[in-house]
């Protein structure tokens, strides 16, 4: 038995406030995860002798005992006391480091996976549980739509979100979370915001206007002047992007940036008529331009190593598993 090509998404912070400070050392957030259609795929073969064998693309140096993604099928394992074992290939296409939730978004298709493979039969809420033993981003990604989130980010609340597209530009590097968090520069004190202030902006009309540019977003991620401070490389992409007049903004703790439209078509636009505004500027230049995978121009100079065009998803593809 076997599980092909099972997607695990990525996700965008629409916003993502810090709130405060517990005292074991952990921070309370508000943000809203939506996923987008931008993919790993992983592939699941069913062992009988309990084994859980990784292949595929990991983070450099990474042992097998911290992958999420076998750390997530041994948690399952556990929760359930099968006897029975996997072999997983991983496909990467979410780069690590960039703010996109890859490696949790990877651990959770693992236990929705796994649990259909191995018939081991836990429902939503225990799939859950199970995913907070692994990182507080883990659970979205089976909660299964998009979510307000608060406390560390595991607290879920549905929220309906209307349909957009979105540009996701990556610079060269990634950026280190725990850096972030750690920053004593790090807003932690942002007020609260309630659910239905953040639907009414998603709502309002009076917020259509500028799509050649990308709309205006909700509030702002307080995570993302620390790392402009720190971090040359998306510094740079940063100010190219807002010299040209576009409303970027950081997703989670970076290195990602992205830009919503109301359409698939016009962020897919968006996506060239920044390379084109980049290359003009010489030292300003988009390399590795894709939309779904596609390839476009390479600049030694560019500030952007890869871009995407992707639409919003309203809920995550393995929900109904």
């Amino acid at each position: 038995m076997a599980l092909y090509e099972v997607p695990a998404p990525a996700k965008l912070n629409l916003f993502l406030h810090v709130t405060g400070r517990r005292a074991d050392g952990y921070h309370e957030l508000q943000t809203v995860f939506r996923y987008v259609d931008l993919c790993d795929r992983l592939d699941f073969d069913l062992r009988g002798d309990g084994e859980i064998h990784r292949e595929g693309e990991s983070l450099p140096g990474l042992a097998a005992e911290h992958d999420l993604i076998v750390r997530a099928a041994r948690a399952l394992q556990r929760a359930t006391g099968t006897r029975q074992g996997a072999q997983i290939r991983c496909v990467k296409q979410i780069p690590a480091g960039a703010g996109l939730g890859g490696g949790s978004s990877d651990a959770a298709t693992t236990l929705i996976a796994l649990n259909r493979l191995w018939k081991t039969g836990l429902d939503r809420l225990a799939l859950m549980a199970l995913a907070r033993t692994l990182g507080a981003d883990v659970p979205v990604f089976i909660f299964g739509r998009s979510a307000f989130a608060e406390g560390i980010g595991d607290v879920l609340t549905e929220v309906a979100l209307p349909e957009r597209a979105y540009l996701i530009l990556r610079p060269h590097g990634s950026v280190s979370t725990a850096h972030v968090f750690s920053s004593p520069d790090l807003t932690r004190n942002t007020k609260p915001v309630i659910i239905s202030v953040f639907a009414h902006w998603q709502t309002a009309e009076s917020h259509e206007n500028n799509r050649q540019y990308g709309r205006e977003l909700f509030g702002r991620n307080d995570l993302e002047p620390v790392v402009l401070a720190g971090y040359e490389n998306v510094r740079n992409m940063a100010d190219a992007l807002r010299k040209q007049g576009f409303h970027a903004r950081m997703t989670g703790s970076g290195s990602c940036f992205f830009v919503e439209y109301a359409s698939k078509e016009q962020a897919a636009r968006a996506c060239q008529e920044i390379s084109s505004k980049m290359l003009e500027g010489g030292s300003e230049r988009l390399a590795g331009v894709e939309e779904h995978g596609h390839a476009g121009h390479r600049s030694s100079k560019a500030v952007v190593e890869k871009a995407w065009a992707c639409p919003g998803l309203f809920e995550h593809p393995l929900r109904h598993w």
